[in-house]
């Protein structure tokens, strides 16, 4: 795993209502701050790739349909600077993935359903200094292949 990168498997408390999903609290040992929530919905086969932070940390959810996500250490510095990962988030993988600063990411929808992504930040979203470096989806710098491999 990238250093900084954490998985928080999330448990689905159901009854005959339906279900219940904590998904961020303040008392998670890798939560930092509470900026701002987002949700953002992608159509079946987009990529929405790459982007990082300076001064925030996303935790991203994907709430509907399934998602791979990718991530390239960009840190300087970093004990996995320049190393990828590749993380699968959605109703078959039902968790929180923290993405510290510095960490480019981005996703790709799988199948045939939206993505449903909600996202908290630890920094609200300022469009007069936005936090947000933009990165191609087929940078030489990652290079990583988005096509499905055949197995």
């Amino acid at each position: 795993m990238i250093e900084g990168v954490t998985l928080k498997p999330l448990v689905k408390r159901a009854d005959d209502r339906g279900w219940l999903a904590e998904i961020v609290r303040c008392d998670d040992k890798y939560f930092t701050r509470f900026g701002q929530t987002v949700v953002t919905m992608s159509y079946p086969g987009v990529i929405k790739a790459f982007h990082w932070h300076r001064k925030q940390d996303d935790y991203w959810c994907v709430l509907q349909g399934n998602a791979q996500v990718v991530l390239h250490d960009l840190r300087e510095g970093s004990r996995t600077s320049g190393e990828t990962q590749v993380v699968y988030l959605g109703e078959n993988s039902f968790q929180v993935l923290a993405i510290p600063r510095g960490v480019a990411h981005g996703y790709r929808v799988l199948g045939d359903e939206p993505v449903l992504l909600m996202y908290h930040v630890t920094q609200p979203y300022n469009p007069a200094a936005p936090d947000e470096e933009r990165l191609p989806h087929d940078d030489p710098r990652i290079g990583f292949d988005w096509s499905t491999q055949m197995r």
